[in-house]
């Protein structure tokens, strides 16, 4: 089975969350508590963007620009999620390096714990608004990505 051709439609909305998952993580970082908030958490939200943004959004186009704002914020929303599941588990093998855990099950459910205490920091208004702003903005685009490049 052959797979199928990028298109620019694809290309755009990789490109476009890209922009929305380092934007968020810049506000997520400013809420975050506690020291965590260094490393490569921009970089590795952007990765993340690229490849929500291709793989969930890249397929929505062609159905019009109401849709594919809604879709936008569909995205937006699962890059949340996503980016907020990989920051939890590298806390959980930074934690699991240090032996903090008494065995594997311990470190599983820790990871589910984590993304509570650190989803906190999703409910300001600069991650809601990228969210909500730049999801439909970028939906928009690829939309009209799809449209002019077929």
């Amino acid at each position: 089975m052959p797979l199928p051709m990028p298109t620019g439609a694809k290309m755009m909305a990789a490109a476009s969350f890209a922009v929305v998952g380092w934007v968020m993580a810049n506000y997520y970082a400013m809420n975050m508590p506690d020291a965590a908030a260094g490393g490569p958490m921009r970089e590795a939200a952007a990765l993340v963007g690229a490849i929500i943004g291709w793989k969930v959004m890249g397929p929505t186009v062609g159905r019009g620009y109401v849709e594919a704002a809604g879709a936008g914020i569909k995205t937006a929303v699962i890059l949340a999620v996503a980016a907020l599941f990989l920051l939890a588990m590298r806390e959980m093998l930074d934690n699991s390096v240090k032996m903090r855990y008494d065995g594997a099950l311990d470190a599983i459910t820790d990871v589910f714990q984590l993304m509570a205490q650190r989803s906190r920091a999703l409910l300001s208004l600069g991650v809601f608004g990228t969210i909500l702003f730049g999801g439909i903005i970028a939906g928009l685009l690829s939309e009209n990505a799809g449209r002019r490049w077929k």
